[in-house]
């Protein structure tokens, strides 16, 4: 069962149902983090050596963990504010493309000019490994406020009917598809890992899974199937399985945890 990190309400759901047939069958409780479930997602009948970095990116979350071992991981970087899919979801907002935006960005970004708009890389200081996405969101929101564009653009009457749009689009994803990916390679590389796993909603975004494909790595990089990418029932199973190998099992008092950190 999941217990965080999450909205505490739907943590509660779940933990307490989970406690309650624990209690009643005998069978053991297994808590599972809600990110680790995502990273073992993506190894469903892989035999993943150790080190090994994982990017875990999604509406909440913009992450990258050390694998040391199995069930062991260490914080490498993290998003300073916005998550990639939050960033995503706001420029849907701001353009009237709907709820959730990475789909129909990722769709729009196909037909569209990667180059035609030059979008600025974030200039962090200290940790070379964090993220930020907030400057990318607010560069969109000036370039659409100097075109004066409308905020009901929809692309499912019309896709073409603004190309400028669309290859602005274009150039916002290729910029978000960078970012993850040169810092994944970096942290990847400092820590001398054997593979990367990328996961987390974000990874079903086909421009990202093409644009690793593009790139020589020496490493093999997993990604989850399409289906298992979102927030799903199978990935915490499969992350709970791991977890009773190991023998981590939990009591009954086990808590619903809204801000829980997944490197120990």
């Amino acid at each position: 069962v999941t217990h965080g990190p999450g909205l505490v309400g739907s943590l509660l759901v779940g933990l307490t149902y989970a406690k309650a047939l624990c209690f009643a069958t005998g069978i053991p409780l297994i808590g599972v983090h809600h990110l680790e479930g995502h990273i073992r997602a993506a190894l469903i009948g892989i035999d993943l050596e150790y080190p090994a970095m994982a990017l875990v990116a999604s509406g909440g979350h913009t992450h990258l963990f050390e694998c040391l071992s199995e069930g062991e991981y260490r914080l490498e970087g993290r998003t300073r504010d916005d998550a990639a899919g939050e960033a995503y979801d706001k420029v849907s907002k701001l353009l009237g493309l709907g709820y959730p935006g990475g789909p129909v960005i990722d769709a729009l970004a196909a037909k569209g000019n990667p180059r035609a708009v030059k979008f600025t890389s974030p200039k962090l200081k200290g940790n070379l490994s964090d993220f930020s996405f907030s400057g990318l969101k607010t560069a969109v929101l000036r370039w659409t406020q100097a075109r004066r564009l409308r905020g009901d653009f929809d692309p499912a009457t019309d896709p073409a009917s603004d190309p400028e749009t669309i290859d602005m689009l274009a150039s916002f994803q290729y910029t978000v598809i960078e970012e993850l990916l040169n810092r994944a390679a970096r942290a990847a590389g400092n820590i001398g890992a054997k593979a990367l796993v990328i996961s987390g909603g974000v990874a079903s975004n086909r421009g990202l899974r093409e644009a690793v494909k593009a790139r020589k790595w020496s490493i093999p990089v997993y990604f989850p199937e399409p289906k298992w990418s979102t927030d799903n029932g199978v990935m915490i199973a499969v992350a709970g399985y791991s977890r009773w190998k190991l023998g981590h099992f939990a009591k009954l008092d086990l808590k619903a945890q809204a801000n829980l950190p997944l490197a120990r």
